[in-house]
């Protein structure tokens, strides 16, 4: 009527070999953030690389940011000291139209950015707008950066 107890051996039950290998249950992701991290640092350092590197202080406005394109946009950047850029090299205004119809022809698409300091009266960007539109490049977007006002009371 009473109950029983049993004693255990002191090995613990079930005793491995050495040499035997047993199914491993935990799944080692160590590898995979090393190579993660890798790959993130990798990106931080060529990232800013990506950009026109033209120095500018763009005005802010609440506009959202265009789709991107397949290949690199070709930008027409105006600097607070009156320089005309072709993406990074500096040009003369008179050669800025025939420079560009001929990268242009090399081209898939007909968008041109236009860059401006934001320091610049409008009317000196107007008047590089104009140019442009004259020159036959009639699909031109204005570079800004975000974060402006939104200009809805708020």
């Amino acid at each position: 009527m009473g109950a029983g107890v049993v004693k255990k051996s002191g090995g613990g039950g079930r005793r491995r070999r050495r040499g035997s290998s047993a199914a491993m249950a935990d799944i080692n992701i160590t590898p995979f953030v090393d190579v993660m991290l890798v790959l993130l640092i990798i990106f931080m350092v060529t990232a800013p690389m990506l950009t026109v590197g033209v120095p500018l202080e763009l005005p802010k406005t609440a506009a959202a940011s265009l789709p991107t394109e397949q290949e690199e946009p070709l930008t027409v950047s105006l600097t607070a000291d009156g320089l005309v850029m072709i993406q990074t090299s500096a040009v003369d205004e008179a050669q800025l139209i025939p420079k560009l119809q001929a990268i242009a022809s090399q081209r898939k698409s007909d968008k041109i950015f236009l860059r401006a300091d934001g320091t610049l009266p409008y009317t000196r960007v107007a008047e590089v707008m104009g140019a442009l539109s004259a020159g036959g490049f009639s699909n031109i977007g204005l570079v800004t950066d975000a974060g402006g006002p939104k200009m809805d009371g708020n």
